[in-house]
């Protein structure tokens, strides 16, 4: 019973620290309310890119698509939260509003609290890194010195990492648990109609080419993977224009096993 409480009594005082505003939770209130992200990013004062890309590290970190798109119509385009996403902002809704009630709320559901918790801590989290998946290991193959962790994203996409046998067991890894995959914008290669079976790299993300951002001497481009999450490299502007990319154009992410780190809540 004394572990049940403290655990409950953990959960409260995670609880209690989102009392307060955070940006990420105000811009998805604004999303929902104006159902687009310029509408959303004027209303908060911020750039329409700084929403944007703030949303798409979230939408990476959850199990589920974050936006739908809406296209064309008498309001013209935007985007709009999904069933899952206003769900989510909903149960963010509950638990600030029923602080009062937290202890019948744990009770009649802990897991369901203790989950919008993770995902709550996951939105706010603080990485250098441009690219953090959320996914779940499907497969471990354990080596003597180093482990292959395949991991399945959301969607049916998938990617690998190898780590240490040692992490692997810090990690409390296994089939079916929950983890965040981390690469570095800059770890990640691109091409064009690549062959997964003349390159030693284990993963190849393709997708199409939503975002270009030009720089003096590097372009940082977005690519939409089919399951619905993000991937973004850094390449310099040469290369850019040397291989023609634009967006709606299909891409192909290069990223070695070893580059890909693993992280958990």
């Amino acid at each position: 019973m004394p572990t049940q409480i403290n655990e409950q009594s953990d959960l409260l005082y995670q609880i209690m620290g989102w009392a307060e505003e955070k940006p990420t939770i105000a811009l998805l209130q604004a999303l929902e309310q104006t159902g687009s992200i310029n509408k959303a990013a004027q209303s908060m004062g911020i750039q329409y890119r700084t929403a944007w890309q703030k949303i798409c590290q979230l939408n990476n970190l959850l199990p589920y698509p974050l936006l739908s798109k809406r296209i064309g119509g008498s309001g013209g385009g935007g985007s709009v939260l999904t069933e899952e996403g206003r769900k989510l902002l909903a149960r963010i809704k509950l638990l600030r509003r029923e602080f009062t009630q937290f202890k019948e709320f744990a009770a009649e559901d802990p897991q369901e609290a203790l989950a919008t918790i993770q995902t709550l801590r996951r939105i706010e989290m603080k990485l250098s890194a441009r690219n953090v998946w959320l996914g779940l290991v499907a497969e471990i193959e354990q080596g003597v010195v180093n482990s292959v962790v395949h991991i399945r994203l959301k969607g049916g996409d998938r990617i690998t990492s190898v780590i240490t046998d040692a992490s692997v067991k810090r990690l409390r890894l296994a089939p079916g648990s929950e983890v965040m995959a981390v690469v570095k914008a800059s770890n990640i290669l691109l091409g064009l109609n690549i062959d997964p079976q003349t390159i030693s790299a284990r993963n190849i993300l393709s997708g199409t080419i939503t975002d270009i951002i030009p720089g003096a001497v590097n372009d940082e481009l977005t690519a939409e993977l089919p399951g619905g999450s993000t991937v973004t490299s850094i390449i310099t502007s040469a290369s850019v224009k040397r291989l023609g990319l634009s967006i709606g154009k299909p891409i192909s992410a290069v990223i070695k096993a070893s580059d890909v780190l693993l992280a958990v809540d």
